[in-house]
């Protein structure tokens, strides 16, 4: 009898062809599993980071115990500084290096996350390229440059389903939960009044461009550096590295610098939302508004929300301090060296720092007979932790996430337009909803901005 070796030929082939083709389903890289970047809770993170000197440095170093997957920066040797630190030694011979953001995000799919630590004008344009590309996203304070980036954030955000972080460390120390659980203890009462300070800016402010140029060194490539804004020479020492946050093409003033530490707490334990009206008065401004006033005292209206009242929140930057509270202790410091905080109510008043650290009811023998509240609130590993722990467990949540960041950084934004209408002599009256000024036509134009070809939001 002839065996049918055809037919087991045939059932090989088949085997061969199903096992292969099963074996492909199964090989899929883990960025396609589970939805956007997903990472298996027992792997380590792939991070790319976008800036790697100044706080991209600590950034990268806060999150080095995942995988370092990428760096980019337009300085080369910014770039190499942080690379040659001691603690880089895991990564630093087998992460990839780039000059452009997008040359990075677009050949490397296995990147899981992003740090994104640039100047603010480039936060939006960054975030966009990668949250299009499925990538979580840790983007430094201020979330962004303008109102209508922080709304596109947010949503774009929602609509790609990526854990995100803005990168206001203070909103997760144990300072932050402090307050939140003494207002919600009502050891305050009844609170309508906040003031805000700090002792910023401590980079160039009230002047104007400076003349000519400089020649661009070779390790810097200046057109990637200036990115969406508008073309202008390079000066050295003028805008990179350090001073840009000054200038309104590039950076957000005090306020946008400052108040994501500041703002922040009195913000998220009041559960303010959106101001309805503000205004605000400053020193001069630079030459055409070029950069920000040396000074200025920006007011936020808070319309009624639930059960709360309308609250007044008042800022100060330049030196500038609200009255000194008469329950203050004679030569006791306002907040501490950098700034600080009153919540005040009609029963009594919290004072703390830059950060939320050191929250106090005033006088110090008040806060001594006061009994803290049993700690309701979960506490945070830490701002960078919490992203890490969301991005591998989903059912974890990051506490500074972009529509929270998002809604932080449109009110800081409108106390800068404020600003930069002060001489309208208007309280700005602001229809969150149309997410436009209803009093001034002018106002409106610094909503949003134009971006330079190929660096927008898309």
């Amino acid at each position: 009898m002839r065996k049918d070796t055809k037919g087991k030929n045939r059932s090989r082939r088949d085997f061969i062809r199903n096992t292969a083709a099963a074996s492909a389903f199964i090989i899929v890289p883990r960025h396609v599993l589970g939805g956007p970047a997903y990472v298996a809770p027992s792997d380590k993170v792939n991070i790319a980071a976008v800036g790697a000197g100044g706080k991209g440095r600590s950034d990268i170093q806060s999150v080095s115990h995942e995988n370092i997957y990428a760096v980019c920066d337009i300085d080369d040797n910014r770039l190499a500084e942080t690379l040659n630190q001691d603690w880089t030694a895991s990564f630093r011979e087998k992460a990839k290096t780039y000059r452009d953001y997008r040359v990075m995000l677009d050949e490397n799919p296995e990147i899981d996350a992003v740090l994104i630590s640039t100047p603010d004008h480039m936060h939006a344009p960054i975030a966009a390229h990668a949250m299009n590309l499925g990538k979580h996203l840790y983007v430094q304070k201020p979330l962004c440059h303008t109102v209508a980036e922080a709304r596109f954030l947010a949503k774009r955000a929602r609509e790609t389903n990526v854990v995100t972080q803005m990168g206001n460390q203070g909103h997760a120390e144990e300072g932050a939960r402090l307050i939140n659980e003494m207002v919600a203890d009502g050891a305050l009462g009844t609170v309508q009044e906040v003031h805000c300070w700090t002792n910023r800016p401590v980079w160039p402010q009230g002047i104007g461009r400076p003349v000519g140029s400089d020649p661009i060194p070779t390790h810097i490539n200046w057109d990637l550096w200036l990115g969406a804004a508008s073309f202008r020479p390079f000066k050295e020492r003028a805008y990179h590295w350090f001073n840009w946050r000054g200038w309104l093409d590039f950076g957000t003033g005090v306020v946008g610098d400052m108040g994501a530490h500041i703002i922040d707490h009195p913000y998220w334990a009041l559960d303010l939302d959106l101001p309805n009206r503000i205004s605000a008065s400053s020193s001069r401004f630079g030459s055409d508004m070029e950069t920000f006033p040396i000074a200025s005292k920006i007011h936020f209206e808070f319309p009624t929300k639930g059960s709360r009242p309308p609250v007044k929140m008042t800022w100060y930057d330049g030196g500038l301090l609200p009255e000194r509270p008469e329950l203050l202790e004679q030569g006791r410091m306002l907040g501490d060296n950098d700034g600080g905080v009153l919540i005040v109510g009609d029963k009594n008043t919290l004072m703390h720092g830059v950060y939320g650290r050191e929250p106090r009811l005033i006088p110090e023998a008040k806060h001594l007979e006061y009994q803290q509240p049993a700690k309701r609130m979960t506490r945070s590993p830490g701002i960078y932790q919490e992203w890490i722990d969301a991005i591998k467990d989903r059912s974890k949540v990051t506490t500074s996430d972009f529509e929270y960041a998002g809604r932080l950084t449109e009110t800081m934004l409108l106390g800068n337009i404020a600003t930069m209408r002060a001489s309208e002599n208007k309280v700005l009256e602001y229809d969150k909803v149309g997410m436009r000024f209803t009093n001034d036509e002018g106002a409106n134009a610094y909503l949003d901005k134009v971006y330079r070809p190929g660096f927008g939001l898309v």
